[in-house]
Order: structure tokens, then sequence, then C-alpha cells
């Protein structure tokens, strides 16, 4: 995978539950990050005393967070109700040149700013909240 335009990567939000998947609005920055538990089955017999993991267990999980400018359109409505409902709806990221991870998440966090001089800005936070799949590119 070569350089790729940060602007590429895009986090999308099923805007009605039936697969309307909309970009969200005024995104500046985006990071996703997929993180998996390990589980230790380390014993006496381990050779030479090394740890060892156990194949294809533990917990898989993924985040996305994101921050932008405030652009009150239909995304950052849906956010927000999606927030204040506890809704895990089906959420789209982009990653150009790699793949498109798709699943339901949940909104865990959202954070207003702005300043005297200065534009209205928000960062949003998501935790993964069931079985994810990745489509190749």
């Amino acid at each position: 995978m070569g350089a790729q335009n940060g602007k590429d990567l895009l986090v999308k939000v099923d805007m009605n539950g039936g697969g309307l998947f909309e970009t969200v609005a005024g995104l500046r920055a985006t990071r996703v990050s997929f993180n998996a538990e390990t589980v230790d089955v380390t014993s006496l017999e381990s050779q030479g005393g090394w740890r060892e993991l156990l194949s294809g267990a533990g917990v898989k999980s993924a985040a996305i967070s994101g921050s932008g400018v405030f652009k009150d359109a239909n995304t950052d409505e849906r956010a927000r109700q999606l927030f204040f409902d506890g809704e895990m709806p089906d959420f789209q990221v982009i990653i150009p040149d790699f793949g498109v991870v798709e699943g339901p998440f949940q909104v865990t966090a959202i954070e207003y700013a702005g300043s005297h001089n200065g534009e209205a800005t928000y960062e949003m936070s998501l935790a993964s909240a069931g079985a994810l799949t990745f489509t190749a590119l």
C-alpha cells in the first residue's frame, strides 16, 4: 500500500437502519484501531520458559475516533441522536487501497468546542458493538 491522502479515510453511518450510508460530515481527522486480547497458556512445559498464546482466542475490538468542524448536517444530528438513544447502528470505515470495515458501533463520546474567534469543532469516539466484516478493495 503506497502513500494515501488522509481525506480518503472515511467514516460513514447508516442513516436509517436500511443500509443508506453517508459520510460523517465535517471530519478533518480520523483514526481507526483494531485490538485483540491475548490468552496466555504458558505452563511449566513451555519450551525455554517462553510465553505461549492461544491462537484465535481473546476478545477482538475496534475503535474509531474523529474530529472536525461542526456542519449542522444530517449526519451530525444522527450521531447526536445515536449517543442519546444508545443505539448501535452499522458504520463503515473506508480505508483507501486496503478495504472497508463494516459493523455495529456505539457512539461512546461526543465533545463540542469553540473559541470566540474560531469555528465550532467536535470530537467523536465509537466502540465496536458486535462482529465486524472486512471487504478488501
